[in-house]
């Protein structure tokens, strides 16, 4: 069961994170790009589409991750515990910043006004953040410092 669990984990972070670090990263230069062509606000609001369909899709993750950890009796590990706190902190930014940041971004294409700089470059330093968390909880997954759990 517990391999199950885990390789259940593990694709829904490739089929859900995966997707989000790619779109939000190329959501900046796209809303840059568009500058009132509709064809390329039409691929901005595609991007911020697939961030939010996945980000929700995302929710698996953790919930798979809390599971197989139960299954592997790892809930009290500090690699587990710290990704854990890395996890809820990249979700925080994807709903507290970079999503929010996107729609506002979305509405200034849309009401035909030109989208400021410094608003791309924000969403692109909170996405960076974004991305910079998972890669951590990623690598924490991968190294599981101490573990001799075999899976």
């Amino acid at each position: 069961m517990t391999k199950l669990l885990l390789s259940l984990h593990v694709l829904a972070a490739i089929v859900a994170v995966g997707p989000v670090t790619v779109a939000a990263s190329m959501f900046p230069p796209a809303v840059r790009r568009a500058g009132g062509n509709p064809v390329g606000a039409g691929t901005a609001a595609l991007l911020h589409r697939i961030c939010r369909v996945y980000a929700a899709l995302g929710l698996a993750v953790p919930l798979l991750g809390f599971a197989t950890a139960a299954a592997m009796g790892v809930l009290g590990s500090g690699w587990l515990i710290t990704s854990m706190a890395l996890t809820a902190a990249a979700a925080g930014v994807l709903v507290a910043f970079v999503l929010p940041r996107q729609e506002e971004l979305l509405e200034e294409l849309d009401a035909g006004r030109s989208v400021e700089r410094v608003g791309t470059v924000q969403l692109a330093m909170f996405t960076g953040v974004f991305n910079l968390l998972w890669a951590t909880v990623t690598v924490l997954m991968i190294i599981r410092p101490g573990s001799t759990t075999g899976a």
